[in-house]
């Protein structure tokens, strides 16, 4: 059928996630750090995620398209909503003890600080106890390789969350504003690399800090590719 349906200029696209955040169907995902329509059957033709676009990269088109699904729609939203109790055993969320010895307090740098599982912004879970006061670190994954020291001065004494804007589908605000909103944290560190991709991943913590309604402190540290931080 023709009809009026989205299309997206991933040449414009800056990757920042803000319309697959704004598409509440679904339609929208992020694919290689670009958004790109994925279900044409989702995208309802309303455009909600035009508005949310800083870089005026959607417009509308008429042309062939299946027709909206909204009953496909509310069940994708029903199982995102309703996860399967099944799964990875290692999604199972859990805090991890270090034992810190009272003659020497500070680390080796061999020694991992990470302090829960799991650490995918995607697979943890909004209400985990270990969120419960703690110094949240937000960081782009490849950061931990390019910064030799990652361990004892970003992980430790920090719950961290980690995530790729340029190779995860979907966008990671809604997620974090669930976690901001419904935990006492106390403060926001966002780790990223200086490519621009990785703005994605500063612009989720920025918009999720805005919809948490919360004034919690936050930086945003920069890793070059060589390994020197910019703050």
């Amino acid at each position: 059928m023709i009809r009026k349906i989205i299309k997206i200029n991933e040449d414009l696209c800056n990757g920042c996630g803000a319309c697959a955040e704004a598409c509440h169907e679904g339609a929208i995902a992020m694919v290689n750090g670009k958004a790109r329509l994925v279900r044409e059957d989702y995208c309802d033709g309303l455009g909600d995620c035009l508005p949310a676009c800083p870089v005026g990269a959607i417009r509308f088109e008429e042309r062939e398209a299946p027709a909206y699904d909204e009953a496909a729609v509310n069940e994708a939203k029903k199982q995102k909503n309703n996860p399967l109790p099944c799964g990875c055993p290692g999604t199972k969320a859990g805090a991890i003890k270090r034992k810190v010895s009272d003659t020497c307090p500070i680390p080796s740098p061999a020694v991992s600080m990470l302090s829960q599982w799991p650490v995918q912004i995607k697979l943890v879970p909004v209400n985990a106890p270990y969120f419960e006061g703690a110094n949240l670190l937000i960081a782009a994954d490849c950061t931990a390789y390019a910064y030799g020291n990652f361990h004892s001065e970003f992980i430790r004494n920090r719950v961290t969350l980690i995530g790729c804007p340029k190779l995860d589908e979907g966008d990671y605000a809604e997620k974090l504003t669930a976690i901001i909103a419904g935990n006492t944290i106390k403060s926001v560190t966002v780790v990223r690399m200086e490519v621009p991709c990785c703005g994605g991943i500063e612009n989720a913590v920025k918009r999720a800090l805005m919809a948490s309604g919360k004034f919690i402190p936050w930086r945003v540290v920069t890793v070059t590719r060589d390994g020197r931080l910019i703050e």
